[in-house]
């Protein structure tokens, strides 16, 4: 199998996850009481996730390719990435718990390069990087996005 049928497997098992059930984690931080900071995001952003994913959001350079350890490179979190694809659930877990475990807890083995920040950042601090990210998009993206994310809950609530 060639490096880009496997990172588009990959991608696509990734988009799949969009459309599933929250983890309690997700779901507790999800509560209403969240209140997003862009502002406050934009600096943690640059704190700890520009230094992969480009001060400009932008991504590294061929990131629909894998690297030799079959690693995706960090993509963009503009519009021009795929990040708006997912729902925020997903997008929570990714960050804090690592690409590799949040996939690993829905049952999929993929060896993703991003790396867990539960030690790093609080859960708060996460939904206001997130926050800064959906800020940079267009309208459209982010009417997507928020079509995604209203997904994850009515398939949590019908699994309840």
């Amino acid at each position: 199998m060639n490096k880009s049928l496997v990172a588009i497997t990959g991608l696509g098992a990734i988009i799949a996850l969009g459309w599933t059930v929250l983890t309690l984690s997700a779901q507790t931080a999800m509560e209403e009481t969240r209140n997003d900071d862009a502002v406050a995001g934009q600096v943690l952003y640059q704190e700890n996730c520009a230094s992969c994913h480009g001060a400009n959001l932008e991504g590294e350079p061929d990131w629909r390719s894998p690297k030799e350890d079959g690693t995706l490179p960090a993509p963009p979190h503009d519009e021009t990435g795929h990040t708006w694809h997912h729902g925020e659930g997903l997008l929570f877990n990714y960050t804090k718990l690592g690409g590799k475990e949040a996939l690993a807890q829905q049952g999929i083995d993929f060896n993703s390069g991003m790396p867990g920040f539960t030690e790093q950042l609080s859960d708060q601090q996460i939904w206001d990087i997130l926050a800064y990210i959906k800020s940079t998009w267009p309208a459209r993206q982010q009417e997507l996005q928020a079509t995604r994310s209203e997904a994850e809950i009515l398939q949590k609530e019908a699994n309840q």
